[in-house]
């Protein structure tokens, strides 16, 4: 699991939203990202898209905890209940796994525990192994 781990520190864009990886484990992964100013919308709640690209980096990282690569084919996004600020947790975990496809559910909560979304998603399971320069 390092080398998944180290995969995917680099990610770039992770990296410049703020997103720490916490664990990596087979099919599971949780991620967290502390709230600042410019994850805010208009109306000083957390966007929708922060809350979606912290979910979509769990799951990434938990498809691809099995070292090959998989990519989204389809997601979406529930969001159930406003986050102003504090930090957030993304928990994914693999709900089905076969060798084309699979699923997975990611919870986001917020310093409370209270679940602020729900994201499902499937990836297509490529052959190729993820590879470290």
């Amino acid at each position: 699991m390092d080398n998944i781990k180290k995969f995917f520190e680099n990610d770039r864009f992770a990296e410049y939203v703020g997103i720490e990886l916490m664990e990596v484990t087979p099919g599971k992964a949780k991620v967290r990202l502390k709230i600042r100013p410019e994850h805010l919308n208009g109306v000083d709640v957390v966007h929708g898209g922060t809350i979606f690209t912290l979910a979509d980096f769990a799951f990434a990282v938990a498809s691809n905890s099995h070292g090959t690569i998989a990519l989204g084919i389809n997601a979406s996004i529930s969001y159930l209940k406003a986050a102003r600020g504090g930090v957030l947790t993304a928990e994914a975990i693999e709900v089905a796994r076969n060798p084309k496809l699979a699923t997975y559910q990611i919870n986001i909560t917020d310093e409370k525990n209270d679940l602020i979304a729900a994201f499902q998603g499937t990836v297509y399971r490529k052959k190729d192994k993820i590879v470290q320069d």
